[in-house]
């Protein structure tokens, strides 16, 4: 590694026009980046890290914000060193793009759905390297191998609507790294991916930045990524740096109270080893009450056998079907009262599928499920309105299933006034204690929901899932959009109400971590089956089958000394859901390889 600052960041400030004066974004901040060095910087929403990253673009100035003080020496290949915070933005963009590459944390955004892949990756070559046309195209090609996307020729063609999430991540980073650039910038470019897939992508940008000598700054709020990635750390809260050190030093030795809590809220893969029950995480500050695990009961609340959900694919001048998607395949699990199974598993292997169809939001094409001995598939319309009593749901986005036009209290009110199960003073007093329950303040009653942050939306989410006293909850990614120390306190929340009341959660996640930290029992999914289930100390630190292995493998571990190479890493590309009209799989036949631990076997019908 070479001890030449490619960049220089000195007492940067960065500030926003609004109607009530300038914003401070970024205040006060200053640090270094080497070559061949990758610097993570770390904060939750709102930290200033982003705002960091565009202002070295120079790119926060079309954000509405504006540099207000400090230096941004940038030492370029030829000409010298720059001060990027006083360029002329005709400069800037030959620097964009050329010298300094982005990867942008949401890939469909970042790229242009009405071009094809081959013109947006060769149109940074022409315009920066005047390539021809038939050069910046074949550059193209080898760019796309270089980020191991399969059959590259195809994709030079293809729209990026046609490509999956992570593979659109690899175009941007193809796209980034065209023009070989000293600097790369890395916004969150892997938050929205699954996690075999996030791990191929840091192997990837860690392999790139080895041969090529780039020096990297990758922003993350994701605390075993930092491990996996970093060589220097740079911790910031509110707008300011408050630490910076090796990424040994900070994991190791954390000397800011903000440091500690965010390490200390970062639920760690393998944790709970030895622990037979899913314990709340100790979270600095909050240990005032006694950390208990979470028994549970014996009696089954939940009993799902058989369950399968097709979607037709339909085309031609009739719309016949002419195929259909086997989202999910023969599913079959119970529930116990007061205890957590959780389904894990990549986009697309079925999970959120099977939690609709549990509950009939997506109508199953067959199978028998029961709760509380009552057959929830043979219930009319009104019947099923009734039952809903008893089965709620928490999803993903709290934004997206809260009314914006609505007052909080009156969204958590109307479940109990839609089931007429309180009136008046009444409704009151519950949705007062329900926000007490999920530690909301009481003056958040009269809010509407674009006041509150994400973690506290999806408190009144959570407080509008209880308002009906259910015996079920089902959880679909709900905290994989929060930030961690939200994360954990939500999670927290959710285990202290499950002790509290007897809830049972069906919690869909693919963060292995997490699942780990909230599971009685865990059911692998893959193509639509589940390929492995039991108890949740059994599947982690047992697991035994191929794809439940691989999973764990992929999973970065928040320790620097403990980090995956890429060797560690064979993932095969995950066959297609789709099928032709009359296809009919076999049923799923699991082995038991231990009390309650069973395994999909290899004469199951995929």
């Amino acid at each position: 590694m070479l001890d030449t600052p490619i960049v220089r960041i000195e007492n940067l400030r960065v500030e926003f026009e609004t109607r009530d004066g300038p914003v401070v974004g970024v205040e006060d901040v200053s640090f270094t980046v080497n070559a061949g060095e990758t610097v993570c910087i770390v904060g939750e929403s709102g930290s200033g890290k982003s705002v960091s990253s565009l202002s070295l673009m120079r790119l926060v100035e079309y954000g509405g914000g504006t540099i207000a003080g400090g230096q941004m020496i940038f030492d370029r290949k030829e000409g010298g060193a720059v001060d990027l915070a006083q360029t002329d933005q005709s400069l800037m963009r030959t620097i964009r793009g050329n010298e300094i590459g982005m990867i942008f944390q949401e890939p469909m955004t970042a790229l242009n759905p009405v071009f094809t892949v081959g013109r947006q990756l060769s149109e940074g070559l022409r315009v920066h390297r005047g390539l021809s046309k038939a050069e910046a195209r074949a550059r193209a090609l080898d760019l796309l191998r270089e980020v191991r996307i399969p059959e590259p020729e195809r994709r030079l063609d293809q729209y990026p609507h046609e490509l999956s999430g992570g593979m659109r991540q690899r175009v941007v980073i193809a796209m980034a790294l065209a023009c070989a650039p000293r600097l790369l910038i890395a916004d969150e470019p892997t938050t929205a991916l699954d996690v075999t897939i996030q791990a191929e992508i840091l192997a990837l940008i860690d392999r790139l930045k080895r041969e090529t000598g780039t020096a990297v700054v990758f922003i993350t709020h994701d605390m075993a990524v930092v491990a996996q990635m970093a060589d220097r750390v740079v911790v910031m809260f509110r707008g300011n740096k408050v630490e910076e050190g090796t990424v040994e030093q900070i994991f190791e030795a954390p000397a800011h109270e903000y440091t500690r809590a965010l390490l200390a809220a970062v639920p760690k893969l393998g944790e709970m080893r030895g622990k037979a029950y899913p314990e709340p995480m100790r979270l600095l500050g909050s240990d005032a009450h006694e950390i208990k695990p979470i028994r549970g009961y014996d009696d089954e609340l939940l009993h799902v056998s058989g369950l399968t959900t097709r979607f037709p694919v339909k085309g031609g001048f009739f719309r016949r079907t002419l195929a259909n998607v086997h989202a999910v395949e023969d599913v079959s699990f119970t529930l116990s009262r007061g205890r957590t199974l959780s389904l894990v598993g990549e986009s697309g292997c079925g999970k959120s599928t099977a939690g609709r169809s549990i509950l009939r939001l997506i109508e199953p094409t067959s199978g028998e499920v029961r709760l509380g001995g009552v057959d929830i598939m043979a219930l009319t319309p009104p019947e099923l309105r009734r039952a809903r009593v008893d089965m709620q749901m928490v999803f993903q986005d709290p934004f997206a299933s809260l009314n914006p036009q609505m007052k909080l209290a009156a969204q958590v009110a109307e479940p109990m006034r839609n089931y007429g199960l309180a009136t008046g003073s009444e409704i009151e007093d519950r949705v007062a204690m329900l926000f007490d329950r999920v530690e909301l303040p009481r003056s958040f009653l009269r809010r509407f929901p674009h006041e509150l942050s994400g973690g506290q939306r999806q408190r009144v989410a959570i407080a509008r899932a209880l308002a009906l006293n259910p015996k079920l909850i089902v959880a679909d990614e709900a905290v994989s959009a929060l930030d961690v120390s939200v994360q954990a306190q939500v999670l927290n929340l959710m285990m202290e109400l499950q002790a509290d009341l007897g809830l049972s959660y069906l919690f869909i996640s693919h963060d292995m971590a997490v699942v780990e930290r909230v599971s009685h029992d865990v059911g692998v999914m893959y193509l639509g089956r589940i390929v492995e289930r039991g108890p949740r100390a059994a599947v982690f630190e047992n697991p035994q089958h191929p794809y439940t292995q691989a999973l764990m493998k992929a999973v970065p571990i928040a320790d620097p000394r403990r980090r995956k190479s890429e060797k560690d890493l064979n993932f095969k590309p995950i066959p297609s859901p789709i099928h032709r009209v009359g296809y009919e799989p076999g049923p799923s036949v699991y082995k038991e390889v231990d009390p309650g631990h069973f395994v999909l076997t290899s004469e199951s019908g995929y």
